[in-house]
């Protein structure tokens, strides 16, 4: 073969490759927790009418996120017949009923698929009809389980009706499966999302009833294997990691932070998170981060472990009933410890490992950054509003920026590196909770009523 031709093919591979990638969005927080490759077609100003290539309304009330698969668009929804209670934006003391809500009103839980070209919804399918089976915080929603993709389906998992369902991309509905609704800790509702590896679905299910993780078969939806946990309420997403010592399954829960093999047996675990677990587990520079933010409790976690760990890991070996005062906050390490602080876990949101460093932001609107394989400090808690109502949604990255999501849809751009500078700041107006998407050199950005495709006009 000729060089130059064969420079070519590889070549045009490579850009195919490339182009695939940018594609793809397959679930919540994409394919390396936040992080999409650079492109200078990807946007970085906008508001509700600057760069918006189209927004398209969505019926009902969810906080699922979108996710891309070439030139489909999913996303999920619960819509009520009655009316609903409004969520409320910010950290607070929801009273007496602690935030939990209820509804007798019958609900339509949907899945939709747009165009990403012209965001028109292609078809939409109704899994189920009925009443709310739980309960759920007044901030939640009765679909906030984000859907995965593999490009030739799209799994949705509605926790309040029990439902996990597969569809092909025409919208036909090819298996569904009954792992039952349970209450969860103080009737918050659920958010944990499935998660997709090499044919097999997995799902946990931690509540006051019955915890759990299962395990499915993609193609038919039969169960594979289903193992107990002893947890009470979680709303953080499985993670599978793969590194070359083996793949395994991490969750991060109230009691403790468990590890499985990809057929149910534990591997390893650790004592020491807060009463409401939700950040999700992920992988990058060789180390699995985990954390756990509950406001005001003792212990709020952040481990950045090693691979290979087996056994009871735990860093600190009582935390249940700590005060403030019982955890220094200085760095502590362990053989299977990388790295550890007791008080810089987050509540809502997920942290971002982008290039070198490791950004926390915090509920309240402060970013925290520290070397993603060290824990060395790099900058420390800075205020990014003192306006905002609060964050939840997970921050994400790319061309050398770092993007923060506030409850108010102000979207505040920040140049990565050792020092914290604030570019701009772009307002859509309107609740947000979810985590957006990045595919096809655009943003998609769900609202409380609608999902918009934000990208370069020119």
């Amino acid at each position: 073969m000729p060089r130059q031709f064969f420079a070519t093919v590889v070549l045009l591979a490579s850009l195919a490759s490339a182009t695939t990638i940018a594609l793809q969005w397959p679930q919540f927080r994409g394919s390396r927790a936040g992080v999409t490759d650079d492109d200078p077609r990807l946007p970085d100003t906008w508001s509700e009418t600057e760069n918006v290539l189209w927004k398209t309304p969505l019926p009902g009330l969810a906080w699922s996120s979108p996710v891309v698969s070439g030139q489909h668009v999913f996303v999920t929804s619960a819509v009520s017949t009655g009316a609903e209670a409004t969520p409320i934006k910010g950290l607070y003391d929801p009273g007496d009923d602690q935030g939990s809500v209820k509804s007798a009103a019958v609900h339509r839980w949907m899945v939709y698929d747009l165009d990403v070209e012209t965001g028109a919804i292609r078809w939409e399918r109704e899994l189920h009809r009925g009443p709310p089976l739980i309960a759920r915080h007044i901030k939640n929603s009765f679909a906030s389980e984000t859907p995965v993709t593999d490009g030739q389906r799209v799994y949705v998992y509605f926790g309040s009706i029990g439902m996990v369902a597969a569809l092909d991309m025409s919208g036909t509905v090819l298996w569904k499966a009954d792992i039952g609704a349970f209450e969860g800790h103080l009737g918050f509702g659920g958010a944990a999302s499935p998660v997709l590896h090499r044919g097999r679905l997995y799902i946990t299910n931690d509540n006051t009833v019955r915890s759990f993780i299962v395990s499915f078969d993609a193609a038919s939806g039969k169960e594979i294997w289903r193992v107990g946990r002893e947890e009470r309420g979680n709303w953080s997403t499985p993670f599978v990691w793969e590194h070359a010592l083996r793949t395994e399954i991490v969750t991060a829960g109230t009691g403790r932070v468990r590890s499985y093999d990809l057929d149910g047996r534990l591997l390893w675990e650790l004592r020491g998170m807060t009463t409401l677990t939700v950040p999700t587990p992920f992988a990058a520079h060789g180390l699995v981060y985990v954390s756990s933010g509950y406001p005001g409790a003792g212990l709020r976690p952040l481990y950045a472990i090693r691979p290979g760990a087996s056994g009871d890991i735990s860093l600190w070996p009582d935390p249940a009933g700590a005060g403030p005062s019982s955890f220094p906050g200085e760095r502590r390490s362990s053989p299977s410890i990388a790295w550890a602080y007791p008080l810089l876990g987050t509540y809502n949101t997920t942290a971002l490992v982008y290039g070198d460093y490791f950004y926390t932001l915090l509920d309240r609107g402060f970013l925290v950054c520290h070397d993603a394989r060290t824990g060395a400090p790099v900058y420390g808690r800075t205020r990014v509003s003192a306006s905002s109502s609060g964050f939840t949604a997970s921050p994400w990255a790319y061309n050398g920026l770092v993007f923060v999501l506030s409850e108010d849809g102000d979207t505040f751009v920040i140049q990565s590196g050792p020092a914290y500078k604030l570019l701009r700041t772009n307002a859509l107006n309107e609740m947000t909770l979810a985590t957006p998407a990045v595919a096809a050199q655009s943003v998609f950005i769900r609202t409380q009523s609608k999902l918009y495709r934000i990208g370069r006009k020119s």
